[in-house]
């Protein structure tokens, strides 16, 4: 089948403009983050006020007894000082917090029009050869991003998850200029290995599975941070940059509640693998280097959900199996597919 050359290229325009789109909205999220750290320090600062407050109350009422009168003019004194502190930071607090929700908007914005270009990418790769666009590594790894995109734009579109967008835009953009830059290939048809139509099944399944994984891999990596950095007690730069991060146990839930899905959507294209290799190769199974990564990754999903369920392990030991699940999907996304040789390795080829 002939390749529409006109397709290919706005395709290429549109991968192109998608990363512009997903840098921009990194800047704007960046920003959003620091006027966050700001913020808790406000906050901060004025709990502190009240404290002090409360405190030089209590003090007056204990020596309202014996001077009545001087007792009452001094608390009217502090009282004063203290609603002015409190009106000033709260008033600042307010204006603060208007100007990060507004960085907050356009990046949740931004991302959203950057999803679209994203798809229109796929889907003109698609036709452009007319064939689903996962034939190899740099479409794979345009439609993993995608998806993970989507993903997380609908998971984060709470407010006190919009701070999660740098640490969710960094590696996507990292993927996607090594996809852009050293694995891109020209739009052409597949090797006749490929022609099936469990191509679309099991690799849709596969990066569907892994995307949702790769949330959940971030989540716990922050979950770590914020375990070595508890609300309220950072310390030095890792403690700066943790402030604007959610608590411990909301990061917790996320890797949690995306695993739940991950494990199962993962598995399922596992074994939609295995019976494509059943009427390709002949056999369910070749330990090839490729497909046993895989299962690899699926265990430590399964482990990890199991360690989340067991008294004892809900903690950091648990969050380290999601993480090591995530470098290995990692290393079989790249290792494996660009340096060992196996039945898969035509996937790095058109």
């Amino acid at each position: 089948m002939n390749v529409d050359h006109t397709l290919a290229s706005f395709s290429d325009y549109a991968f192109f403009s998608a990363f512009i789109i997903y840098s921009l909205a990194l800047v704007l999220s960046v920003v959003f983050y620091i006027k966050r750290q700001g913020l808790v320090d406000l906050e901060r600062e004025r709990q502190e006020h009240e404290d002090v407050a409360s405190h030089e109350h209590q003090l007056v009422s204990v020596g309202s007894d014996s001077a009545p009168v001087a007792a009452d003019s001094t608390a009217s004194s502090a009282s004063d000082m203290s609603d002015d502190a409190e009106k000033k930071i709260a008033g600042l607090i307010a204006a603060r917090e208007a100007s990060a929700e507004k960085f907050a908007g356009m990046t949740q914005s931004v991302v959203w029009l950057g999803i679209m270009v994203h798809v229109t990418s796929v889907v003109l790769r698609g036709l452009s050869a007319g064939r689903f666009p996962f034939g190899n590594l740099y479409e794979y790894i345009t439609e993993i991003t995608m998806f993970t995109m989507i993903v997380a734009a609908f998971y984060l579109q709470r407010k006190d998850l919009r701070v999660l967008w740098p640490w969710v835009l960094t590696p996507i953009l990292a993927l996607l200029f090594f996809g852009g830059t050293k694995l891109y290939v020209d739009s052409a048809p597949v090797v006749p290995a490929l022609k099936s139509y469990w191509r679309a099944i099991h690799v849709g399944s596969v990066s569907i599975g892994a995307s949702i994984g790769m949330v959940s891999g971030v989540a716990s990596l922050l979950y770590l941070l914020r375990m070595w950095q508890p609300v309220g007690k950072e310390h030095g730069f890792f403690g700066s940059v943790a402030k604007p991060l959610p608590s411990a146990k909301t990061l917790d839930a996320i890797a949690y509640r995306t695993i739940i899905v991950t494990v199962p959507v993962f598995g399922l294209g596992i074994v939609l693998g295995a019976i494509w290799a059943e009427s390709a190769w002949g056999r369910f199974w070749a330990w090839d280097p490729k497909e046993t990564v895989s299962l690899i990754t699926w265990m430590l999903y399964a482990a990890y959900l199991h360690a989340r369920a067991t008294a004892g392990w809900r903690d950091a030991k648990a969050a380290w199996i999601n993480i090591l699940g995530l470098v290995t999907m990692v290393f079989n996304l790249f290792f494996i597919n660009l340096v060992v040789s196996g039945l898969h390795s035509y996937a790095g080829l058109n």
